[in-house]
This record gives structure tokens, C-alpha cells and sequence, in this order.
């Protein structure tokens, strides 16, 4: 898990109430890689668990249309009243991963969803440990996203995705370029653990995901490309 909250840009971002994930190193090194898409201004793109709306809003000032996609009410009233705020137009949805736009394609898919792996009996967790929480290999969403995001993406689409390397980068590839993608990991970055990563840190280590001497958590973002 990221450590603690860090402003992506502080002007889009003024509130997050209570309950939602906040921008921290995860999605800081997502909005880097956004930054680097070569997005036409008429680009379609989709931010799947957007919390509280921060890379909705990093899209959507570069003139895209954004599409913002949430299963926690208050993460979509949070991040409707930043779109608000902001002055930028994006359409927030609630909803279970891609259910509200399988009919839809898009140029460019981006999510940060819950990678961390966690005890057994937190695989459905509640309330602000569902943003984190993703089952005993961490892959509980992560699996879903790599079978549902591909028939989404127009050719030429990119999928972007940041998870943790506790959550296994290389199944995150495999699955993707078996549905066709050009995927790799193109950015990483090694941070210290945050909160919850300490809270189970011994749990991890007696599973084997983490070292003995290993003292901080890697971030990842995957680039998987459909082919035109």
C-alpha cells in the first residue's frame, strides 16, 4: 500500500471526504504516465475506480471526453464535486468496475484499482479498506480488470494500470498480452511502506512476498496496447 496522501495538483484536488481514497504515490505515478499519452482532444477515455476523481480530472483538462466510474457512492459524490470545482466536464458513474460502459469503447482505459494483498477473510472487504483490499494474492480485481478492459479499447487503444509489484506485474502481462495486447512495464518506483503495508508486514514476509531485508514496496505502471 502507497504511503500517505501526496497532492497530484492541488488546484484540481480540494476536497476528498471522508471514506474515499486519496491521491497518493500510486496514483502520482499514474498521472505521469497519462501525461506522456498522445492524446488527441477528441480522444474517449475511461478511469475505472476513480475515488476521488483526481485522474478523471487529469484527462479531462486536456480536452478529452472522461468517462469516471465508481462502486462507493461517496467516492462519486467526491469526485462530481471536484469535476464541479474544477470546472472541467466529466461523466461519473456508479458502478462495479465496466458495468455502466460495456457498451462503450474507448481510446484510452486508465485504473488504480485495490491491489493489496490481504488475510485471508478480508477478500470482500467494507468500507475505505475496499480501495486496498484485493484478496490473499492481491489479483481479486487486477484479474477481472485484464479480462474486461481489452474488448473496451478501440484499435490502438492503451490501457494503463498501476499496482504493486506484491500483486505480480508478470501475471498482469501475461494476461494481457494473451487477449492480444502489446503490454510492458514502463514505469517503476520503490516507495516506504504506508500504513496498512505495516500494519500485515509480518504476514507478507511469512508468505514469501516480501524479503527480509526488503524495506520498501515498488509501484508499477503497466502499457498494454491493442494493436490497430
Amino acid at each position: 500500500m502507497p504511503g500517505y496522501p501526496v497532492e497530484v495538483n492541488p488546484l484540481v484536488l480540494p476536497l476528498v471526504l471522508p471514506g474515499v481514497y486519496a491521491p497518493q504515490e500510486d496514483t502520482a505515478l499514474l498521472a505521469e504516465a497519462l501525461s506522456e499519452e498522445p492524446l488527441p482532444p477528441d480522444a474517449d477515455v475511461l478511469d475505472v475506480g476513480t475515488g476521488s476523481g483526481a485522474l478523471a480530472l487529469e484527462a479531462a483538462r486536456r480536452g478529452t471526453r472522461v468517462t469516471a466510474v465508481d462502486v462507493s457512492w461517496r467516492a462519486v459524490c467526491t469526485a462530481r464535486l471536484n469535476a464541479w470545482l474544477a470546472g472541467v466536464p466529466v461523466r461519473i458513474l456508479r458502478g462495479n468496475l465496466f458495468g455502466p460502459v460495456r457498451d462503450r469503447s474507448f481510446d484510452l482505459i486508465l485504473t488504480n484499482p485495490p491491489y493489496v494483498p490481504a488475510p485471508l477473510g478480508a477478500r470482500l472487504p467494507h468500507g475505505p479498506a475496499r480501495a486496498w483490499d484485493a484478496g490473499r494474492d492481491g489479483r481479486f480485481v487486477l484479474d477481472r480488470i485484464c479480462r474486461e478492459a481489452p474488448p473496451l479499447l478501440h484499435p490502438g487503444g492503451v490501457l494503463l494500470i498501476v499496482h504493486s509489484a506484491l500483486s505480480d506485474p508478470g501475471r498482469t502481462l501475461e494476461h494481457l498480452r494473451s487477449a492480444g495486447l502489446k503490454a510492458s512495464v514502463t514505469r517503476r518506483q520503490r516507495i516506504d511502506f504506508g500504513p496498512v503495508l505495516r500494519g500485515r508486514e509480518g504476514w507478507l514476509r511469512e508468505r514469501g512476498l516480501l524479503s527480509p531485508a526488503e524495506k520498501k514496496e515498488e509501484l508499477v505502471v503497466v502499457r498494454a496496447e491493442l494493436p490497430v
